[in-house]
């Protein structure tokens, strides 16, 4: 391979100054650029202009203004005063000392070992990544609008959210924060995690609403009263807990109370307890709209969609209110999570990951968690993703697990991992294997969701 001239002076580490000032020896134009994007970007939360890069690498190459002006089609002037006098400014006020075209080099390169030392820090305090984002973590990524559009939401009288993914989504990192802000901006907040519900509870319908009107009365920091309002000789569980709702709950309180039922799924097993619940939530939504008292509650329902059940869609709230089906991670999103991480991946690294895990959130977090640690490289982390020993081996276990319970669905996931193109299957097929985020749709067919689950299931599949 022919490297040219320009491309040995990117790459080629930088040397000693007139003014005496070494920087590392392996310090080269693309480590120069990373540490300058990376220390903009953890400052003002922007990475650099492509013009802004140009001046940087023009300057890198020692080309004068004029010299860069012929390259690039903009006047000498503009990349001297209005983007290079800028950039320089912006450089001295990240890294901490004056940074000019004369010595950015030996600045950049100081940045860059400074970071890596901050990185090593900050990778020893690292969270590992599991169950829901901490409030206050700078890990969170927003999903493009979607927290201001329930944030809203939640405002409105009578509204019902209900928010649907395959696990390890980021469904209860988004709940916690629609909770804070009701906290904060709308009124009183109550959070119903129903994974963590027995399941003498979850099978028993009137001990389930029980349960609910119990939490939620001591969640609001009331006095516990379901004694005097659960009349079990004329009225059924549903009417009982309904009425403790619309005439003690909901008047006790000044303004709305934000009800957010998590993992909702757990009840799908129990057909029977589950028809009745979402039924009789569905009925609060309906009231909310002709009541004004019951215009206070505002519904916030999750679920996973691992677990298929057919309900009577008259009677389910799943069919109403502002659904939120939360996406993947873009690359720009992987991009900015990375450094938020204290990595700089390069433009073919952030593919490279994308293409085995595409961008879900969890499976992200932990390649970057691993990288972060020192644990792995990601050409090693790449290699080795769908394999038992593997950093994703617990996750592909779990899969394999679920669709185990669900043996009519083996076939069909084998057929699509083992083909080449896209697959037509039965709708209810396609359904199931789509909700649990195995399959992605392509029209009226389904592909592997991502290489990761086509590498691992082409193998697990045949044992």
């Amino acid at each position: 391979m022919v490297i040219s001239m320009a491309e040995e002076q990117l790459l080629s580490p930088i040397k000693p100054n007139p003014d005496g000032l070494n920087a590392s020896t392996d310090f080269c134009w693309i480590k120069a650029k990373k540490t300058a994007d990376t220390v903009v970007f953890n400052r003002f939360g922007k990475h650099l202009s492509d013009v802004e890069i140009q001046v940087l690498e023009g300057s890198w190459q020692g080309k004068t203004y004029e010299e860069m002006a012929v390259l690039y089609g903009y006047s000498a002037e503009y990349l001297n005063k209005d983007v290079g006098n800028k950039l320089w400014k912006k450089l001295s006020g990240v890294l901490g000392e004056r940074v000019s075209k004369r010595n950015f080099r030996e600045a950049l390169s100081r940045g860059w070992d400074e970071t890596r030392l901050v990185n090593r820090f900050q990778s020893s305090m690292l969270p590992f990544p599991e169950g829901a984002v901490a409030l206050d973590s700078p890990f969170y990524v927003e999903r493009f609008g979607v927290e201001t559009l329930c944030s809203q939401t939640l405002e409105q009288p009578g509204s019902l959210i209900r928010i649907k993914a395959p696990k390890l989504m980021g469904k209860t990192s988004l709940i916690n924060r629609m909770l804070a802000y009701a906290k904060e901006q709308v009124g009183e907040a109550v959070y119903l995690d129903l994974g963590s519900c027995d399941r003498s509870i979850l099978t028993n319908l009137d001990k389930f609403l029980r349960r609910l009107c119990a939490l939620s009365t001591q969640q609001l920091g009331l006095e516990n009263r379901l004694n005097d309002y659960w009349d079990t000789d004329i009225l059924g569980s549903n009417d009982n807990c309904t009425a403790y709702f619309e005439e003690y709950l909901l008047p006790q309180l000044d303004g709305p109370l934000v009800l957010a039922l998590d993992e909702s799924d757990r009840l799908f097993a129990y057909p029977d307890v589950a028809e009745d619940v979402l039924g009789m939530l569905r009925s609060w939504h309906e009231k909310g709209k002709v009541s004004l008292l019951w215009q206070r509650l505002r519904l916030v329902i999750a679920h996973s969609t691992e677990i298929y059940i057919p309900l009577d869609i008259n009677q389910s709230p799943f069919n109403a209110g502002l659904p939120i089906e939360l996406k993947e991670f873009s690359p720009d999103q992987v991009m900015a999570l990375a450094q938020l991480h204290g990595l700089v991946l390069s433009p073919q690294q952030i593919p490279a990951l994308m293409e085995v895990v595409c961008g879900h959130p969890y499976l992200i977090r932990l390649a970057l968690y691993k990288l972060c640690t020192g644990n792995a490289t990601l050409e090693q982390l790449i290699a080795h993703a769908a394999c038992e020993s593997g950093i994703y081996s617990a996750h592909l276990r779990r899969h394999l697990e679920v669709l185990q319970q669900s043996p009519d669905l083996i076939p069909a996931l084998q057929q699509v991992v083992e083909a080449k193109a896209p697959v037509a299957l039965g709708s209810i097929a396609t359904y199931k294997l789509h909700s649990m985020g195995l399959v992605q749709l392509v029209e009226n067919c389904v592909v592997p969701r991502c290489d990761l689950y086509r590498q691992y299931f082409c193998r697990s599949l045949k044992m």
